[in-house]
């Protein structure tokens, strides 16, 4: 149900991607095609939810091996290095991430960098935190991939990240359960359970720009948790869980999110060595999700490590940024 824009396997890229898009994917393809495992487009600009001008689009570059993929975009000019730092960076608290432009094009990438083995953990059930995983189970496009067997086994891990929605959300859900309470719960949970500059009733605005799919996708969802056995269809419609998750089961969630949440502030020390340009790209998110504007002190953009951090964490804190959604007020 992954949604794939063309034929995903091969050297080439879609002809019907967005040209930004293409030109994105395309740089980086030409620089480290040989170490890349997939590309995969999520976010604003693919599902059009009110993206504008400075909108990047959001990629996750799936690598066979960081050590061969960190030296091939350093030496393309991509990555202002060193490599040996990237590879470290890499492998604490993976992803990691930066911003790469287009050669030839006004185009700039949110890109995530990850191996396939950390894809495969991070989007799987029982995964180490939510990052990836929250942004995995939405409409996703799998825009590339060397060969067939990566297509096939990204859209696999995919799958099987969108049917483990019922055991985190699940706690959350009420009964009975369809495509669309499932999806857009779902989304209100996840988007609850991170630390991010917008709302959390940003959740069904993007509920809403992807319903269709998420439609399709959920009651596929559905119908194999019935075959499996873990759902039964409801009188009147609907599904009900045959065990519905409890106390423990929403207690496990709840610390699941709290450490997933820690992990996730973690990574942004991690973003500063990794992120070229990372400062500028903050203030332009923060604005632009939340029509306010950023004014920095001189002190602030000078020495943004020591004066700026606690700026920041009011700012994700911020109670009146959660809604009864969020499972911090559950």
């Amino acid at each position: 149900m992954t949604v794939s824009v063309a034929d995903t396997h091969g050297p080439n890229l879609p002809t019907d991607l967005a040209p930004d898009a293409k030109a994105l994917a395309g740089t980086v393809v030409a620089a480290a095609g040989e170490h890349l495992t997939g590309i995969v487009i999520y976010g604003s600009q693919l599902l059009r939810a009110e993206p504008n001008r400075h909108s990047a689009w959001d990629m996750v570059f799936i690598v066979d091996r960081y050590g061969p993929f960190h030296r091939a975009i350093v030496d393309a000019g991509l990555h202002r290095g060193p490599a040996w730092l990237l590879d470290l960076m890499a492998r604490v608290l993976p992803p990691w991430a930066t911003m790469v432009e287009a050669h030839g094009a006004e185009a700039i990438g949110k890109c995530m960098v990850v191996s396939r083995a950390h894809f495969e953990r991070a989007v799987r059930p029982r995964s180490p935190d939510h990052f990836l995983k929250g942004r995995m189970v939405q409409r996703v496009a799998l825009v590339w991939a060397k060969d067939r067997g990566s297509a096939d086994a990204i859209e696999g891990w995919l799958r099987e990240g969108r049917r483990d929605v019922l055991r985190w959300a699940g706690p959350w859900l009420d009964e009975p359960l369809d495509a669309g309470s499932v999806s857009r719960r779902m989304l209100e949970v996840s988007y609850g359970g991170e630390l991010r500059p917008e709302n959390t009733s940003r959740a069904l605005e993007i509920h809403d720009a992807q319903a269709e799919w998420l439609e399709r996708a959920y009651a596929e969802v559905l119908e194999e948790e019935t075959s499996a056995g873990r759902l039964v269809r409801a009188d009147g419609g609907g599904y009900r869980f045959v065990r519905p998750p409890g106390r423990w089961a929403r207690f496990r969630t709840r610390v699941y999110f709290m450490r997933s949440k820690a992990r996730a502030t973690l990574r942004w020390f991690k973003y500063i060595v990794t992120f070229d340009g990372w400062l500028p790209y903050l203030v332009r998110k923060v604005e632009r999700r939340t029509g306010e504007t950023v004014e920095l002190s001189e002190r602030e953009r000078r020495y943004p490590l020591i004066f700026l951090w606690p700026r920041v964490f009011r700012f994700f804190l911020d109670p009146a940024r959660r809604t009864p959604s969020d499972p911090r007020n559950s």
